[in-house]
């Protein structure tokens, strides 16, 4: 099969073609495993986390990729759930131990067995992958191969920190920064919570216009300060400004969710302006969000289709990975990037 693979990390701000096109053999699924010829593959920031050596992949080569559409072309003997022909979606959990009290409470993501698609094991950007049947899930008619993609990471993991912000219709919510994810929790708020006002924060103009473009009460710089305290704010960057910046404008009792894998170092100075009584005094919380359960993509797909929720999407080749990549982290960025297979 054909397949782009990461063998070796890479700078991408030296190295502009770090994923090789390659001629691999197809996998062969397991018992309770099935294989997918994959139609699309969403292009994600984590891509650039493991090919720059921020979270690094366990083992090297890795196919990339964790935001997959395909359909079964074979499945393993215990496999009863699922025929040849079936449209199956794979997100970022490929698979937790199963028994430990985190998975048998719903909580895999947050499992220390928890093991990642297209890091801990070969993704999508690839004609063929095999995944658990456990693990992969059935995309609603609604939409299309390339729509479906960017949902099964920036949807569903959008999902799980809305559903974190503990935010209440006719409350005030935040998100900083404005890419793949942001978007369409802004689309899920409007949905679900009519009456609450959404203010984006984000570092581009064209980001700040796409936000008003989707319905955002407010848009504004990182540093800006709309006229309200907000009840809630979603960080969805990889950067530690943001974080303090939206401190300042929680309300008391607020709740400041971090969307993120991990944070640059780069900028970790910038934490030595927390000051206590400006960012912290009146009882606001940080919560982190790690990974992502069976149950938010299994909830947040039928939400999506009950919306529905288009995302915004530019379409790559295969070949063309390198580039996809190459504009995500130069922030040429509206809505999702999505490989077709």
């Amino acid at each position: 099969m054909k397949a782009m693979i990461l063998r070796s990390l890479a700078d991408l701000s030296k190295e502009k073609e770090p994923l090789q096109f390659s001629i691999v053999p197809d996998p062969v699924p397991g018992p309770r495993e099935v294989l997918l010829r994959i139609s699309a593959c969403g292009v994600c920031h984590t891509e650039l986390d493991e090919i720059e050596g921020r979270t690094p992949p366990p083992h090297l080569p890795v196919i990339p990729g964790h935001q997959v559409v395909g359909v079964v072309a074979a499945r393993g003997e215990r496999v009863t759930e699922y025929k040849r022909g079936d449209r199956l979606g794979v997100a970022w959990i490929f698979s937790s131990c199963g028994t430990c009290s985190y998975c048998r409470d719903g909580n895999e993501n947050l499992c220390s067995e928890f093991r990642a698609t297209g890091r801990d094991v070969h993704g999508g950007y690839a004609e063929y992958m095999v995944v658990p049947a456990d693990s992969a899930f059935p995309i609603p008619d609604q939409f299309s191969d390339a729509e479906a993609a960017p949902l099964l990471c920036a949807g569903a993991i959008g999902y799980r920190s809305l559903k974190l912000s503990g935010i209440g219709d006719g409350q005030h919510l935040g998100l900083t920064g404005f890419g793949a994810s942001a978007h369409l929790v802004l689309k899920m708020a409007r949905h679900r919570f009519p009456a609450t006002q959404v203010h984006v924060f984000a570092r581009s103009r064209s980001e700040q216009e796409f936000a008003m473009e989707l319905g955002a009460t407010w848009a504004g710089g990182t540093e800006e300060i709309p006229d309200v305290l907000l009840d809630s704010i979603i960080d969805t960057t990889p950067v530690w400004k943001p974080v303090v910046e939206a401190l300042k404008n929680l309300k008391p009792g607020g709740r400041l969710v971090i969307n993120a894998i991990r944070k640059e170092e780069l900028d970790k100075a910038y934490l030595l302006k927390l000051d206590y009584t400006e960012h912290l005094w009146m009882e606001k919380e940080i919560k982190s969000v790690a990974n992502v359960s069976r149950s938010d993509v299994r909830e947040f797909l039928e939400l999506a289709a009950e919306i529905p929720i288009k995302p915004e999407c530019q379409e790559y080749s295969l070949k063309d990975a390198n580039i996809a990549l190459l504009e995500l982290k130069n922030r040429k960025i509206r809505g999702a990037k999505v490989l077709m297979i």
